[in-house]
């Protein structure tokens, strides 16, 4: 099937429908429990295998300090040089917004003709997402909704997305597409795969596992009201020009090299781009990068909205200003729920919100709620002091 066969789904998710029907409402209390049982299990499984690795990275990390300290000045020359190369390498790397959504589909055979099967909402970088299955005129219909901010009049989300089911002997499907988000929609496949080839060569034990991996391209109206500019009419106070997609930003090139290692290696270093008055940053969204900006101006740009746009960027250019003001709405601020700071704090590297989270977590409810729908997505570490919790629960 090709992309030109992925259309809207007729139905508009963003109101409640009395024919949709979530997982949550296909199961009972305790069957529930017993799902969140088995995920525990499973971690704790998991967390057991990791700790006598994790144990070994002390040892290793000074075993590397003592191989460091017996290097001449020209071998520390050549390091250092390597290490801007790789600092500006890495950012380059992980400087796309991408998120998972996953769930497993209970009792997918016995779906009803053309009813809606739509998983709750989730919030990655201020983006409303979900997973929407339909059985439709022999085919299973795969999609993923996207809605606007409460208050939004105009906006827009352009993405990338891999859709993809898992069946049994690592078999899978996978299409993709790409869509700009304009209005509460799903958009995807109609006839992702054949209902009966659906049923005898991916189901489980009934189940369906299902995924959707998501690229955010570019935002625009989602975000709180921007603060300061940085078009062209600050071009009389600034000798640098960054070019993010379609957007220009006019600032001065020693105040950001100040403020980052990744633009003072840039910059300042022994690349290209420190001779030049414009430069241009790909895999980043400019309205992310605007809020980055007036964090590092001094303006308060942080709320719910705009933390984790910042966070993943100020990561990335290793810009501890910015690090420590997204840290700190986190820790004094903001209302996003526990998992979500446990995973921007692992994602980003907030170590203060990290222990705040763990200290947090009290109860096997507690420790339940923090965990991603795929296992694989835990740091190991916070893996090994869940385990620890989860020895005390007992």
């Amino acid at each position: 099937m090709s992309n030109n066969d992925n259309t809207a789904d007729p139905g508009d998710v963003s109101q409640v429908d009395p024919t949709v029907k979530t997982p949550e409402n296909l199961k009972e209390i305790d069957e529930i429990k017993q799902t969140l049982k088995r995920k525990f299990d499973e971690v704790s499984e998991k967390l057991q295998s990791i700790e006598a690795s994790i144990s070994k990275i002390p040892k290793i990390e000074n075993d590397e300090k003592s191989i460091e300290s017996t290097e001449n000045e020209a071998d520390s020359s050549k390091n250092s040089s390597n290490s801007i190369e790789s600092t500006v390498s890495k950012a380059i790397q992980k400087s796309e917004k991408r998120f998972v959504l996953k769930n497993v589909f209970k009792d997918v055979e016995n779906f009803e003709e053309g009813v809606s099967y739509i998983t709750k909402f989730e919030t990655h970088f201020n983006v409303d997402s979900s997973i929407h299955l339909k059985r439709s005129d022999g085919h299973l219909a795969f999609f993923v909704s996207i809605r606007g901010s409460e208050n939004a009049t105009e906006w827009s989300v352009e993405t990338k997305v891999d859709l993809k089911i898992d069946g049994p002997n690592q078999k899978s499907q996978v299409l993709n597409f790409e869509h700009r988000y304009e209005k509460d929609e799903g958009w995807g496949f109609p006839e992702f795969l054949k209902w009966d080839e659906m049923k005898n060569e991916y189901l489980v034990d009934g189940n369906l596992t299902v995924e959707a991996h998501v690229e955010i391209i570019e935002t625009s109206g989602i975000g709180k009201e921007k603060i300061r500019t940085f078009d062209e009419s600050q071009k009389d106070v600034s000798d640098l020009v960054v070019s993010v997609r379609n957007t220009k930003f006019y600032v001065a090139k020693m105040f950001l090299a100040a403020q980052s290692s990744f633009f003072k290696a840039l910059l300042l270093g022994n690349f290209a781009e420190s001779k030049k008055s414009e430069i241009t940053l790909t895999g980043i969204d400019p309205t992310d990068f605007h809020y980055f900006l007036e964090v590092l101006y001094g303006e308060w740009a942080m709320d719910e909205s705009t933390v984790e746009g910042v966070a993943l960027l100020a990561d990335m250019y290793d810009a501890p200003t910015a690090i420590r003001r997204c840290e700190s709405f986190l820790l004094n601020e903001s209302k996003k729920s526990l998992k979500k700071k446990l995973q921007m704090a692992t994602r980003y590297h907030l170590e203060n919100l990290k222990k705040k989270c763990l200290e947090e977590i009290k109860t096997a409810t507690d420790l339940r709620s923090v965990l991603p729908a795929d296992l694989n997505d835990l740091d190991p570490k916070v893996m090994s002091e869940l385990f620890k919790k989860s020895i005390s629960f007992h």
